[in-house]
């Protein structure tokens, strides 16, 4: 047995997660699931019926209630898996948006990753000691060519048989509750910039780019090629997986376009996914810039994907043209709280799904509305008619304490949804 799953599960525990299972198992029976995917569907092959809505990245911490979320179980394995069943069950009673459930439980590959060899080395300020939302103090550890090289090329290797041992135990765990199956790597969202101002500062990588633009270029170079070492030898472990089923940073990637006729389940590559870039620090940047230190290495990853989503919080209303220009494999642009609504929706038009990131800052007012929420929502949405729109409430750092507000911000989302849909 891997260290992982331990010498094995307690009696106890297993009587929590196989009824946690048969709760999760019925409700992915229920009709609504299917719909929902037609839905998602719909949205993601640009023939939507109307808005989806999608909630995560939620402040877990100031959820609990009704002690929803309290854990029972005491392996470290079968905590883990309490956790993603409690929250997702909270999740499906109380915001549920246009959630999804699905009838099995996979287990993903056991992999022994390297990582780039570089770490963040930070200070960090805490003003809630139960939330992991901190602040930080990078510590530079990149300023110069030479301490490229601290940036090394990932070692990846397949555990085959913790895999299988932990296949084992859980199908075992779950038998006659729910089908338990192997199943690959499915997050393929990457984030280079996040990472190179970590380890060079933020204000000096972005003079860095004015007054030193091919150093940029060759540390850009390096961290690349860093990424698809990682992505090319996924593909020779095979441990990739179709992922129309979840997200990687909007809703779901449920399509009819993928995997495209001839994809082999029992090899699955790159071009039979979706996958995602970002460049959250370049909110201040032009799209000149944006193009020249950004597109042109995050390219060398989309494009080897089937379909593509790109960005998360950087204003990209005045930016889709460099998109349009590079990323031909394009289906969702995030489109942040920090944009101009009607700049955004007239240079996406009906060519992308919009994916509306709604300002979380709603829930943190002492004076909180729904009556506010409705009508910000109601304005949205009017004026994105016509548009492949995705309403996407993340990023949520607090609910000051009152979990109700998002609970009722869920609700409120799918009938204003339904409502502009006719």
């Amino acid at each position: 047995m891997d260290t992982a799953s331990g010498p094995g599960i307690p009696d106890e525990d297993r009587r929590v997660l196989r009824e946690l299972g048969r709760r999760m198992s019925e409700i992915a029976a229920l009709a609504v699931q299917q719909e929902r995917r037609e839905l998602w569907t719909r949205l993601n092959d640009l023939q939507s019926v109307r808005p989806m809505v999608w909630i995560f990245e939620v402040p877990w911490n100031e959820m609990d209630a009704e002690a929803d979320l309290r854990l029972r179980c005491s392996h470290p394995l079968a905590r883990g898996i309490e956790d993603g069943f409690r929250k997702r069950l909270y999740q499906w009673r109380r915001m549920p948006g246009d959630m999804v459930v699905g009838p099995v439980f996979e287990v993903p590959p056991v992999l022994r990753d390297t990582g780039f060899g570089l770490w963040e080395d930070v200070d960090i300020e805490r003003t809630d000691e139960s939330s992991s939302v901190v602040s930080r103090r990078y510590h530079i550890q990149i300023s110069t060519d030479a301490d490229f090289e601290k940036i090394r090329m990932p070692e990846i290797s397949l555990d085959v048989d913790a895999w299988r041992q932990r296949l084992e135990v859980l199908s075992e765990l779950f038998d006659g509750v729910m089908p338990v199956r192997k199943t690959g790597i499915k997050g393929t969202s990457i984030a280079p910039w996040d990472y190179v101002c970590r380890l060079t500062g933020i204000e000096e990588v972005l003079m860095d780019m004015a007054v030193r633009p091919d150093y940029v270029h060759r540390l850009m170079e390096h961290l690349t090629r860093a990424y698809l070492v990682r992505l090319e030898r996924w593909e020779e472990l095979n441990v990739l997986a179709f992922n129309n089923d979840t997200y990687t940073g909007g809703g779901y990637q449920y399509t009819t376009e993928l995997p495209p006729p001839g994809a082999d389940p029992a090899r699955v590559r790159p071009g039979d996914m979706w996958g995602r870039t970002m460049s959250q620090i370049f909110s201040a940047v032009s799209p000149a810039m944006h193009e020249e230190f950004a597109l042109r290495y995050e390219c060398r990853w989309l494009n080897r994907f089937g379909l593509t989503y790109y960005g998360c919080c950087e204003p990209l209303d005045r930016k889709v043209d460099i998109l349009r220009r590079n990323v031909p494999n394009l289906r969702k642009i995030s489109m942040s709280p920090w944009i101009d609504l009607e700049v955004a929706a007239r240079n996406v038009g009906t060519d992308y799904v919009f994916s509306w990131k709604v300002n979380p800052a709603i829930f943190t007012d002492e004076n909180w509305s729904s009556e506010r929420a409705r009508r910000e929502l109601r304005d949205g949405l009017e004026r994105l008619r016509g548009l492949h729109v995705e309403i996407i409430m993340k990023d949520i750092s607090t609910v000051d304490y009152h979990p109700e507000r998002l609970w009722e911000w869920s609700r409120i989302a799918v009938e204003e949804a339904e409502r502009v849909a006719g």
